[in-house]
């Protein structure tokens, strides 16, 4: 059975598709997450995935994760989307702690970042809306500590996603400027 996980654990590493996904189950495995929060879980699919990796690095702790996303509320142009039940019916299958919060990043934030202190990893999708995101900001340093990593997905130019792991001086720039703004 460890043979088994240890190849899964490699190929959702190194080989899983889309390969933009790869540095995300990387860092789990690397620094033993046990908090996820991700703004933006479209299918559900990278989510059940970053679950499953962080169980298996840390089998004995309870993996929480925190979703946000529109839900019903998507429209045809946010993209490919799963219902608020049947995102929980998925996630609730891999017996993570799962918190689900309907709405975009700020809105969900807003009600939610005292309850997600300690966060260990946030991952911030490209279908989000830009503006809402930006405000979201003003929320995200009640959710992390120190060692926490920051994620931000992008879009290419001729089509597929990447992915940014943020530096902490970026992270402090960001929160920052929002703090700066909000106060003002």
């Amino acid at each position: 059975m460890a043979v088994a996980s240890f190849f899964r654990a490699c190929y959702l590493s190194y080989l899983s598709k889309p390969s933009s996904d790869r540095i995300l189950y990387r860092i789990i495995r690397k620094h033993k997450v046990q908090r996820i929060l991700e703004l933006g879980v479209g299918t559900g699919r990278r989510a059940v995935r970053m679950i499953e990796m962080a169980q298996r690095q840390a089998p004995d702790r309870q993996i929480r994760y925190t979703g946000t996303d529109l839900f019903e509320s998507r429209s045809a142009a946010d993209g490919p989307g799963v219902t608020l039940k049947l995102a929980y019916q998925m996630l609730g299958a891999t017996g993570a702690r799962i918190h689900l919060v309907p709405g975009d990043p700020f809105s969900a934030l807003s009600r939610t970042a005292n309850g997600l202190m300690g966060t260990h990893l946030v991952v911030i999708s490209a279908r989000e809306d830009p503006q809402s995101v930006d405000q979201a900001w003003f929320y995200l340093p009640r959710v992390l500590h120190a060692r926490s990593r920051v994620v931000v997905e992008g879009r290419r130019p001729g089509g597929g996603t990447t992915m940014r792991v943020l530096n902490a001086s970026e992270i402090e720039r960001l929160t920052r400027a929002k703090a700066v703004r909000r106060a003002a």
